[in-house]
């Protein structure tokens, strides 16, 4: 899971799947019957919006009703709240945050999601959240539920059997009818033109949006590295698939093994506020802007919020414009150094460890979704899934107009007034581009992360090293035995009669050694 509450310095990330686990090859597995069963014939869950910050959808358990934060970084439900009809397996489980623990026992409970009824779903019951933000209890929400991959459920592994399956895997391989994907739209506060309804579905198109069954499929990709943790909604940009705010190409390489040449791996997630991008992306969208300062306290960029910037990311041939309403956000309170009003670049530079050690390029949370229809198919990841026996993949469509976005910035950020061609907005030219200073921890994690990462090519090449050495001392004694010197009259590879002087003739072969003869043998009688 990876999420951000509305406040500086709350970036939360989850560490358990980043830094203690290892990774896991993926198997489909077959569960034993449980009851699912559909709750109503209604089409898609209604998504609240809180500051742009938090998606938050509604579910029941044990027959209540709670708010969740809709995640898909992550995998396990909890929730911190009683629970009515709930029972404890008495398995401990800790759910572990960049800030904040969720802590807690297994239950089992009656879980009701979207149009789906799910008996003794498996869930965290956390009793503890005072190492979260002091704002937990009033921002809206009493849990999260993950809408990830099975492997990255922490409590199936702590279980350690089928039934403790996240729930959508639960629906997908009981609801064997349907077609095991999941679609999303996130709706943008403050957008006077935003036409989005926030809406989550399990297995339906959301009405207006059919195109997107005709989007390229992205599949899913597994990266495989020595110390990745699970697997994410992650997939390949298209070569040279970003374009800056100059409507150039971004250069930035991927740090992931493997990766084709100029594309970069980008996880979709539901629950991350800020995308976190590479830094020298970061640098180039923000970098050039008047009056942009890096804020190495908080870890990203401020500038002035009537900044009007454009960024382009491409997948599967087609364009995805980000609205600079989500580009640059004024929600955040952030202030320059003399107390005045500044925008936070929602673009960060990307600092979690694991991502330095190789999974993927950059995490692209509400910041990009709020632009895209997303669907996710989870494929033959899941058992038992009707006739759905495709990879997984991931499918987009574009949501933000290049003209309105321009007419909503105007709007909201300029009071009306189109100021956006002045000379104070006008992008700085390359050479005076300016770069936020990488820490000395993230360059130390820089390098372990490349040791690590090339770990097998660097075992490969000393192997290969000690061979090549060793190869050529045989080779070196061999051809030094072949030239040695060897004594006067004894044929190379033959032996010398230790009794015959090597000045004396040798003595002819057998049938000429006759009575008489002056080679008779002078001891034969």
């Amino acid at each position: 899971m990876r999420w951000l509450a509305p406040l500086p310095l709350v970036l939360l990330v989850e560490i358990q799947h980043f830094a203690n686990a290892a990774r896991v090859p993926f198997q489909a597995r077959t569960i034993t019957s449980r009851s699912v069963y559909p709750r109503a014939n209604v089409s898609g869950l209604p998504i609240q919006n809180t500051q742009n910050v938090q998606y938050i959808g509604n579910i029941t358990l044990g027959g209540a009703p709670y708010s969740v934060i809709l995640d898909t970084g992550s995998s396990d439900l909890w929730v911190a709240a009683n629970v009515p009809n709930a029972t404890d397996t008495g398995k401990a489980v800790s759910l572990s945050y960049a800030i904040g623990q969720a802590n807690g026992n297994v239950n089992t409970a009656q879980l009701g999601f979207d149009n789906y009824t799910i008996d003794n779903q498996a869930f965290v019951l956390v009793k503890d959240t005072s190492s979260f933000s002091s704002s937990f209890q009033t921002d809206g929400y009493q849990g999260l539920i993950g809408l990830g991959p099975n492997t990255g459920s922490v409590v199936r592994t702590k279980v350690g059997d089928s039934s403790a399956d996240s729930p959508l895997f639960r629906i997908f391989e009981q609801n064997k009818t349907s077609q095991n994907f999941i679609s999303i739209t996130l709706d943008r506060k403050g957008d006077p033109g935003d036409p989005v309804t926030g809406e989550l579905t399990i297995s339906e198109i959301i009405p207006g949006y059919e195109a997107i069954q005709q989007t390229t499929k992205l599949t899913v990709k597994d990266v495989p590295t020595l110390t990745s943790a699970d697997q994410h909604w992650a997939v390949f940009t298209d070569q040279n698939g970003v374009l800056g705010p100059d409507g150039q190409v971004i250069d930035v390489s991927s740090i992931v093994p493997r990766a084709p040449s100029k594309q970069l791996v980008a996880v979709f997630d539901s629950g991350f506020s800020l995308p976190q991008v590479p830094r020298a992306m970061s640098d180039a969208i923000y970098g050039r802007v008047q009056g942009a300062a890096y804020d190495t306290t908080n870890g990203w960029w401020t500038l002035p919020c009537d900044q009007e910037l454009n960024l382009t990311f491409i997948f599967g041939g087609k364009h995805f414009p980000i609205h600079p309403l989500d580009i640059n956000s004024n929600d955040l309170g952030a202030t320059d150094a003399n107390g005045n009003p500044v925008c936070v670049g929602l673009f960060q530079p990307i600092t979690s460890a694991f991502s330095l050690l190789g999974e993927y390029d950059m995490i692209l949370g509400m910041g990009f979704l709020r632009n895209a229809y997303t669907l996710i198919d989870f494929g033959n990841f899941v058992s038992d899934a009707s006739n759905d026996r495709s990879d997984p993949f991931v499918q987009l469509l574009p949501l933000t107009d290049p003209a309105q976005m321009h007419a909503d910035f105007v709007k909201v950020r300029l009071n009306g007034v189109d100021t956006t061609g002045s000379p104070s907005k006008a992008l700085l030219p390359a050479s005076q581009e300016s770069h936020s200073p990488e820490t000395a921890a993230e360059k130390k994690q820089h390098e372990e992360g490349a040791v690590l990462r090339y770990w097998p090519y660097i075992l490969v090449g000393c192997l290969a090293f000690v061979l090549l050495v060793v190869g050529g001392c045989v080779w070196a004694c061999c051809c030094r035995r072949r030239k040695a010197p060897r004594a006067k009259g004894v044929p190379f590879g033959g032996f010398q009669n230790p009794y015959q002087s090597i000045h004396e003739p040798a003595p002819p072969p057998l049938h000429m050694q006759t009575m008489g003869s002056q080679y008779a043998d002078p001891y034969r009688p």
